[in-house]
């Protein structure tokens, strides 16, 4: 018989499912030092504002978490920002991250007293990682190319402009090897830029600041179609 798989948010910063997820992370992405620490993430849930609503979403199974994702609504914008979503090598393919994403989408509504227009992530790309790079994520039984055809699956895309962590690379300088992906409620070929600069700022400038925020939005805002928009292409390259 299956063991059934239960989904819950998190709402308690002294949950162990917390710490369970943080080990998640570290099993399953190969630079776990990019990602938000468990420690972190307990801050997070008691970081609460109008502006921005911190959300902890976990799959769990016999008890243990096999799934999650932390993820961010903005209110304001009407959008959510997911900084991670992990499932255990063990429930792969059994559709985990088909349930997590869709509660996410429920979670995310709840928190902006609506309907988001989407949620956005970022993700590595293939091509601009090293070999080392792309052994240690053989290490930890990942993929790249694989991560990025599970998202498509789940109906998100790329959008099309050169896409830059402002902070977190090589002596504290941007990273430069992630794209950045939607996933719009409905179908749709183009996303407004001003959605995606408000979701950005949004997310960035918690940490940011403000003047470092702006220089990266105007980097993005630049790369806007004269139509104000930017298109959305598939992000497995196909």
């Amino acid at each position: 018989m299956a063991v059934p798989l239960t989904l819950r948010r998190v709402t308690d910063p002294d949950d162990p499912a917390i710490a369970a997820f943080g080990v998640l992370q570290n099993r399953t992405y190969f630079e776990p030092d990019m990602l938000i620490p468990a420690t972190y993430i307990a801050r997070l849930l008691e970081w609460q504002s109008p502006e921005r609503v911190n959300l902890l979403l976990v799959a769990e199974q016999a008890g243990e978490v096999v799934g999650g994702t932390v993820f961010h609504a903005f209110p304001q914008v009407g959008t959510g920002f997911s900084s991670y979503m992990a499932t255990a090598p063990e429930v792969r393919g059994q559709g985990v991250a088909r349930l997590l994403h869709d509660r996410r989408m429920e979670e995310l509504d709840a928190a902006v007293g609506g309907r988001v227009a989407g949620v956005f992530i970022d993700v590595v790309s293939p091509q601009r990682l090293s070999a080392d790079e792309l052994e240690e994520e053989r290490s930890v039984g990942s993929d790249p190319a694989r991560r990025r055809a599970v998202f498509a699956h789940l109906g998100f895309q790329q959008v099309d402009v050169a896409y830059q962590q402002p902070a977190g690379g090589e002596n504290g300088g941007p990273v430069t090897n992630m794209d950045l992906l939607y996933c719009p409620r409905e179908a749709a070929d183009t996303v407004p830029a001003a959605l995606v600069l408000g979701t950005m700022q949004a997310y960035w400038q918690a940490w940011l600041g403000e003047k470092r925020t702006q220089t990266a939005l105007a980097a993005l805002d630049a790369q806007a179609q004269a139509n104000g928009t930017f298109r959305l292409i598939d992000p497995t390259g196909s």
